[in-house]
């Protein structure tokens, strides 16, 4: 029986390890960047607009790619999809390392990491659920891979401040590449038992429509940055045709508008697919249960949250007060660790209380957090070093809060669905979580380079701004059916998305 166990036991490390990685490595991707902004925009001669836009670009390309990259794993076999998307992911962090301006970096950073991403994660959780039967086992390999998840986005700017200051923000980028190399070698022990039945095709057409809709509605909020909100700063020209002239409304809206109608064009894409009998890249069914769509709502504004206030905080220590990354890292210390100390009791909370009550007391502390971080003056007026510890308390409520509510949502959403919908639930949940991602660095970057408030005022509007969508989630929250309310849906412990 021990013999039994100890060889359970190492079959669970050599198994876990290398999909714990990954998971590790793409949440850190998406948090490191935030404390080397005014670094990599000193060295590529562009400035904080610039880099944020490489930030946005990331997660969005993720949102847009997690669905089809779930799908693929089923047509090209779940450990080639994590392989190929390991591969790419390398050749982009290795690319990051090298860049010589900014558009090499979006290239590397945003576009192939990104990709990448979207082609491995899918599989992370899959090739645990497939190789791990037992309940206790397969719980295991859940907690590992979701603390996983949450340590990267929680560490991501202490380790990415101090590399920088004490070598380079490309260090690390090699850092990645060498953790995706360990992981490849890693994870030449997985076996995949293969998909069983008949292989889906893959709805490009929708694919290409859901992405395309998410690019326009992010691209019209990051191009606010530029136009502003209402009115535009500048002519809209494409060569020498001025589209929108400079007083005329603001290009935010068009893109938008855009988006929209690429989106409303998917859905009646998918639904025509399915009239006609045929598999499109989401179920329309998907998005008629109430528990799901109000917990992907509380999902998006999470990271929403979580990735605008870091990048804001972030970013004011580091152009208003010279903090150098190091010590902007060291400021979302306290956040971190209330993270960490929640996060990681998610399912002994889980036993003690329903999903609902994590949510709503996640959404409570998060938006108090934020709310003390405003109501201190000292902290966003005063130059004073000592005013620094007035963050420490917000900070830590606000990370209390997050990770708190984190694994209640995606569970909730999992749960609202029977074992057959997990496959395209997943998907989409982790496309929301990184779409969540995308607008929190979207809305808060086009906040701090308006010039209609002093620079000083624009990181308090900001953190209004968070506030705000704080309590957007709140009220999702509260409108959430009761755990009973709706027992179509298959109960189903999953790992937080922390992608």
């Amino acid at each position: 029986m021990k013999g039994a166990s100890s060889k359970s036991g190492a079959l669970l490390g050599s198994i876990l390890l290398p999909l714990i990685l990954a998971q590790f490595i793409c949440s850190y991707a998406g948090s490191n960047m935030n404390v080397a902004v005014t670094a990599i925009a000193d060295d590529l001669g562009t400035d904080v607009h610039g880099v944020q836009i490489a930030i946005t670009l990331f997660t969005l390309t993720m949102a847009a790619l997690m669905i089809p990259g779930s799908k693929l794993t089923d047509i090209w076999g779940r450990k080639f999809c994590f392989r190929l998307g390991l591969i790419i992911y390398g050749l982009g962090a290795l690319l990051g390392a090298l860049s010589p301006g900014i558009g090499v970096l979006y290239i590397g950073y945003s576009f192939m990491e990104g990709i990448g991403s979207a082609l491995l994660i899918p599989p992370v959780y899959i090739l645990a659920t497939v190789s791990f039967a037992g309940v206790e086992s397969r719980a295991k390999a859940f907690g590992g891979i979701s603390a996983a998840g949450g340590i990267g986005a929680a560490a991501g700017p202490l380790v990415g401040g101090f590399l920088t200051t004490a070598i380079s923000w490309r260090a690390s980028f090699i850092l990645q590449a060498i953790v995706v190399l360990s992981i490849i070698l890693l994870a030449r022990r997985i076996a995949d038992p293969g998909v069983q039945g008949i292989k889906p095709r893959l709805d490009i057409l929708g694919a290409i429509l859901s992405g395309a809709g998410l690019f326009f509605l992010v691209v019209g909020i990051l191009s606010s940055g530029t136009y502003g909100w209402f009115t535009s700063n500048q002519d809209l020209s494409i060569g020498n045709i001025v589209i929108i002239p400079e007083g005329g409304i603001s290009p935010v809206w068009l893109l938008m508008a855009i988006g929209g109608i690429i989106l409303g064009a998917f859905f009646l894409h998918i639904r025509s697919m399915e009239r006609k009998g045929k598999a499109p890249l989401l179920s329309t069914h998907i998005f008629r249960n109430k528990t799901s769509n109000l917990g992907l709502v509380t999902q998006l504004v999470q990271w929403m949250v979580l990735q605008g206030a870091f990048f804001v905080i972030s970013v004011f220590f580091q152009t208003v007060r010279g903090f150098n990354a190091v010590s902007a890292g060291l400021i979302v210390t306290p956040a971190t660790i209330g993270i960490l100390l929640t996060g990681t009791r998610a399912r002994k909370m889980a036993a003690r209380f329903s999903q609902r009550a994590l949510i709503r007391a996640g959404f409570i502390l998060t938006t108090a957090g934020m709310a003390l971080v405003i109501l201190l003056p000292r902290a966003l007026s005063s130059a004073d070093t000592a005013s620094v510890w007035s963050f420490v308390p917000g900070l830590f409520m606000m990370g209390l809060g997050i990770g708190t509510m984190l694994t209640s949502s995606v569970n909730v959403v999992q749960s609202a669905f029977p074992e057959k919908d997990q496959g395209e639930i997943s998907g989409l949940s982790r496309s929301v979580s990184n779409l969540g991602s995308s607008f929190g660095t979207a809305v808060v970057g086009s906040v701090l380079v308006t010039t209609i408030l002093p620079q000083t005022q624009t990181f308090g509007l900001a953190l209004i701004v968070i506030i705000m969508a704080s309590l957007v989630g709140l009220l999702a929250a509260f409108l959430l059916p009761s755990d009973r309310a709706e027992g179509s849906g298959k109960k189903t412990e999953v790992g937080e998305d922390a992608a």
